[in-house]
């Protein structure tokens, strides 16, 4: 059993684990015992809200333990792999402890993934159990239930939440097992406990391996950094299974605090807007994009809702500073930036932070285990102050994606440390100041363009919500940069032509060097996005691609 659980699997070396337990950044112990200590500690208190349903740790156990009976009596065991793809709603934290608490192994995928990457995670899995609603926001899963049934020998069983579950197993009524209890596999703290994944862009996640001692880590000390308590309410507006939603604080660093989880069925702001009113709310956490369409709705007339709110987490993208000020400033939000990644390294603005620091920066690291190095191209180490590549090592950062030697040998130095493809740099105080992705630039005739830089100046701009910087194929050159702007409109709006001339101007007495002012302009009324709520760059480019 213990060969089949570390198949695949890139561990941390010994000399590592005996640091980071003697350290007390491990504990040894698993999520059953982290959910069974939640229990114990607030069993009365409300854990979760979904729609009209409302559920007590203690009921929420009860469920729990109900369907890991279930999942037992189908000969489910320590080892066996699954895909939970379900939306925000309380039958995903079942499904997910209940998994976890029988030494299964869940592939955490997003509502927004499709049959090809769904097929490539069971296949490399050997996944035999695929849990997802019957339709969501349109799209019909059972559809792609029977598509990855024909295309996966391995995957035995699709349970399906909802009405109408069709030829599949509908969720089941566990009711009927609540006087028995199947023990917890043993397993060590150290094995994997879930599989995350990878926010690439360009081509099929890889599976991000995370144990229960790094994981929970994680989760513990970010708690203590957002200050979550058993009064704190949190709204659950991304998707469920996201790294940010789960541990940073996330739904997981709620419940060890205590506290209540409202999850929503969309991100819209009329319906979180009323969540938040009617429940109270104190915690939400958004991408920028989210954030940036919220504000222009309070803008349009809504109930100033960031005033309310104990804390607004933004994170998972660069947060541009002219929003992060306007938030600040104009709308008495009380914010937190998050820079981090599925991989490992967490890093937030601290709430004694200076406003500046919250605005210009996206914080420092959760632990003095973190490991950070700022390097060239040739891994050469900068000087503070310095832009270059983000590496990084520690207590909850993997040591390799699973089943992934080729990729592994590029995406970590020898000595362990991760390529995050990032391109920061920290200041003297150990913030971190995000420029960009290493990937995310433009090779314009030989000079290179961080496409972030360019953004945050255009972002600055007061009409403008939101920019894209895109590359595109040129003859001379072998890319130009075309910028995707996402424009406030006025009762004056230019045309395209006589903005194109005011924004390239704008750029250019911002400073930036000639060669970053955006060749093109294009006007967009809604930016296209990522499962993971990033602005979908790949979309855009296929849009230049089509027109020109």
């Amino acid at each position: 059993m213990d060969s089949k659980l570390w198949d695949g699997i890139v561990q941390y070396p010994a000399e590592f684990v005996e640091q980071y337990i003697a350290k007390g950044y491990w504990l040894g112990l698993s999520m059953s015992h982290f959910l069974n200590d939640c229990v114990r500690k607030y069993a009365d208190h409300c854990a979760i809200i979904c729609g009209a349903e409302s559920l007590r740790y203690s009921e929420l156990k009860q469920k729990v333990d109900q369907f890991a009976v279930y999942l037992a009596k189908k000969g489910y065991q320590a080892g066996d792999n699954l895909v939970i793809q379900l939306p925000n709603i309380t039958e995903f934290f079942i499904a997910y402890f209940a998994s976890i608490h029988l030494g299964m192994r869940p592939i955490m995928s997003l509502p927004a993934h499709r049959h090809a990457e769904l097929s490539h995670f069971i296949q490399q899995t050997e996944a035999k159990l695929y849990i997802c609603a019957d339709h969501y926001l349109g799209f019909d899963y059972r559809t792609q239930a029977r598509t990855c049934q024909q295309r996966c020998p391995s995957l035995k069983q699709v349970i399906v939440v909802g009405d109408d579950a069709e030829e599949f197993d509908a969720w089941p009524d566990t009711s009927s097992f609540s006087n028995q209890y199947v023990a917890e596999p043993a397993i060590s703290a150290r094995h994997v406990a879930f599989f995350q994944l990878s926010g690439g862009s360009t081509g099929t996640p890889k599976l991000i391996p995370r144990t229960h001692d790094d994981y929970l880590y994680s989760v513990r000390a970010s708690a203590e950094i957002c200050q979550l308590d058993a009064k704190s309410k949190m709204l659950m507006v991304l998707p469920v299974a996201h790294n940010f939603s789960l541990s940073s604080a996330g739904s997981l660093g709620l419940f060890y605090a205590g506290g209540t989880l409202v999850l929503a069925k969309d991100p819209s702001p009329n319906t979180c807007f009323n969540l938040i009113e009617k429940y109270q709310i104190s915690h939400v956490a958004l991408v920028p994009a989210l954030a940036a369409k919220w504000l222009a709705t309070v803008q349009q007339g809504a109930h100033n809702i960031f005033a309310d709110l104990k804390l607004l987490q933004v994170g998972g993208a660069r947060l541009a500073d002219a929003l992060a000020r306007q938030l600040i400033e104009e709308y008495g939000c009380r914010l937190q930036q998050v820079f981090g990644m599925a991989e490992g390294l967490v890093n937030y603005t601290r709430y004694n932070d200076s406003i500046e620091t919250i605005i210009a920066t996206q914080g420092s690291r959760i632990s003095p285990g973190d490991e950070i190095k700022i390097v060239d191209d040739a891994d050469q180490e900068l000087a503070i102050g310095q832009v270059g590549h983000l590496l990084t090592r520690g207590p909850y950062t993997i040591r390799g994606y699973f089943k992934a030697d080729a990729h592994n040998s590029k995406a970590f130095t020898k000595d362990g440390f991760y390529r995050t493809g990032d391109l920061v740099r920290m200041t003297a105080d150990g913030n971190i100041i995000v420029e960009g992705r290493s990937k995310d630039q433009i090779n314009r005739g030989g000079e290179k363009i961080a496409t972030e830089e360019v953004e945050q100046v255009l972002n600055q701009h007061p009409q403008v919500i939101q920019s894209a910087l895109v590359s595109m194929p040129d003859e001379m050159l072998g890319e130009k940069s075309c910028a995707f702007i996402q424009w406030r409109k006025s009762n004056e709006d230019p045309s395209l032509t006589r903005l194109s001339m005011q924004l390239r101007q704008y750029v250019k007495n911002a400073g930036l060097a000639t060669f970053k002012i955006p060749d093109y302009i294009e006007l967009v009324d809604d930016m296209p996005y990522t499962a993971l709520g990033k602005i979908d760059k790949k979309t855009l480019r296929q849009r230049l691609v089509t027109k020109h």
